[in-house]
């Protein structure tokens, strides 16, 4: 449960830091200026880094034991940070970052004494530390570069790493060393969600290579731990399926960039993404293609992750000339997706009857279910430890406090304190609901939610205002679906408890719910924020009069 806190906590900490980064942006020269080689045509805050590496580091601090591998994971991710920082300020250029790079890969290296010595093909399977060491700063310098390369679309480099770190969580998940991975895994994919909220197409926010290098550094953590220390039966070479298409995609890149002459280390507008766009697929279509390429990689991965080198290295070399192929005998046939205009006088609304079904009814059945879910939770847990209840009644009294001198409920200060509550009231439900609460209840429970998801997409599909409130369904939105499917189906396989399943569908569900809410509330009290206060001060009596 531990670490499906943290997933939270990282979401709601990396949700609640980019808007406030964002409104700094300008000021710190984080700002992402057009060229030719990239696909947005307005400045964008590069801000997208700082929430979650932030929102991943603040748990894992706090969760992990101060050994001389986690410190290295987390000191590498400071030093990449810091030199991502400055790059995204002053584009410092490929060779300063690549030093804040071989810095980061040394420091888990030699630190942290992770490196690769079971090796794919060799007689005996494991390689001598003079090799094993070059090559895992080599590939660790490699995959930073292949996930900051591939961060060419909104929302395209942070959904295909939640592919490959949900597989490298689930295979950490099946043994017993496997902690340090599995809350690693799951912290960041937290803040990754809570970024993905404001870099769907058309992006808000870009990560920057603050963003871009950390994630990229953490898959190459992690697949290194996982195969070389966590699980030593899985196959060495199942690491290039379980990192899948980036790999492949920059390998491709630097062989038509040496081939054309060119500077191997000089972007380039030849990404497979962009490839994309060329053969005519619009923006989302070409992250969800990607998206899609991206699960049957680690998909794969996951079900051949006992198979043998050869077997492994030939289907990935067997998807990677499939893919690539294809995309080469479409642009040499000069094959160009056609698409018939759309007609701009059709109406979605048919009358006035409808807008209200779909828009008005949702609407206020978000504002009045969530409010009722967090003071009716608060109020029927069995148990409220005393650090919840002094944590909550902290929150309740900032919200009393903001609620009278704040600016409103769109305040950085009045999002956090919300998300605040819902988890800890989340996490008090699933861990503490009342003995009688089965059967039945449970049903009434899963469809209550049901019916908020369902209000939720209503709300956002056919608000009138969806463009002014930028709040809309995106490529993510359908990414975060399918991983919240995946979540149900492996519960199915009682490879988690059944709360722990609960809390994590519960939470997006809630958190989309409340950040819908705040966004398109006006003025400075809302159901919301009395909601949250009043569920704060029930938890805070209830715990420390009550224990």
């Amino acid at each position: 449960m531990n670490n499906l806190l943290a997933l939270v906590a990282a979401m709601a900490i990396s949700m609640v830091l980019i808007p406030l980064m964002s409104r700094l942006a300008p000021r710190l020269g984080l700002v992402d200026i057009p060229s030719q080689r990239k696909v947005h045509a307005e400045p964008i805050p590069r801000v997208g880094g700082v929430g979650i590496v932030v929102g991943s580091l603040v748990p894992l601090m706090l969760l992990l034991a101060p050994d001389k591998l986690s410190q290295s994971y987390v000191y590498g991710a400071s030093v990449l940070f810091l030199f991502g920082l400055w790059d995204d300020v002053f584009e410092i250029g490929h060779y300063p970052k690549f030093i804040g790079q071989v810095v980061a890969a040394l420091i888990v290296i030699l630190y942290g004494d992770l490196y690769v010595v079971h090796f794919p093909f060799v007689p005996g399977g494991e390689i001598p530390a003079e090799i094993g060491i070059p090559f895992t700063l080599i590939a660790v310098v490699g995959m930073i570069n292949a996930i900051n390369h591939s961060d060419g679309l909104d929302g395209l480099a942070g959904g295909e790493s939640l592919f490959s770190l949900g597989a490298i969580g689930l295979l950490a998940f099946f043994v017993s060393d496997g902690e340090v991975a599995l809350t690693v895994a799951f912290t960041v994919i937290g803040g990754i969600l809570g970024f993905l909220r404001y870099n769907t197409h058309p992006a808000r926010v870009f990560m920057g290579d603050s963003g871009s290098q950390f994630i990229g550094y953490t898959l190459a953590f992690l697949a290194i731990l996982l195969t070389q220390r966590v699980d030593v039966n899985l196959s060495p070479s199942v690491v290039v399926l379980l990192l899948g298409l980036p790999i492949a995609d920059i390998l491709v890149v630097l062989i038509k960039r040496a081939r054309g002459g060119m500077n191997i280390f000089q972007a380039t507008r030849n990404h497979i993404h962009h490839r994309l766009l060329d053969l005519g697929f619009v923006h989302r279509e070409s992250v969800i293609i990607i998206y899609s390429l991206q699960m049957i990689f680690v998909t794969t991965g996951a079900v051949l992750r006992l198979e043998s080198d050869f077997i492994i290295v030939s289907v990935y070399v067997i998807y990677c000339l499939a893919i690539f192929g294809a995309v080469n005998v479409a642009e040499h046939k000069g094959w160009k997706l056609h698409r018939q205009a759309s007609n701009n006088q059709t109406k979605v609304m048919a009358h006035e009857v409808l807008k209200h079904v779909l828009v008005v009814i949702p609407r206020r059945f978000l504002a009045i279910s969530i409010p009722f879910f967090l003071i009716g939770a608060s109020l029927f847990v069995e148990t409220v430890p005393e650090d919840f209840a002094k944590m909550s009644l902290l929150v309740a009294a900032l919200i009393l406090l903001d609620l009278f001198v704040g600016s409103g409920q769109h305040s950085l200060m009045r999002r956090a304190l919300i998300y605040v509550i819902a988890a800890q009231v989340g996490y008090l439900w699933v861990t503490y609901r009342p003995a009688y609460w089965s059967g039945f209840a449970e049903l009434g429970e899963a469809l209550f939610f049901s019916l908020i998801a369902l209000a939720f997409a209503a709300a956002v599909k056919f608000s009138p205002r969806r463009r002014k409130i930028e709040f809309d369904l995106t490529a993510t939105d359908y990414l975060v679906a399918f991983c919240l499917l995946a979540v149900l189906i492996i519960s199915r396989g009682h490879l988690w408890g059944s709360g722990s399943v609960t809390f994590v569908v519960q939470m997006i569900i809630v958190f989309y719910a409340c950040e819908l809410l705040i966004t398109e509330k006006r003025g400075g009290w809302s159901w919301l924020s009395i909601g949250s206060m009043l569920a704060g001060v029930a938890l805070g009596v209830r715990g420390l009069l009550y224990g």
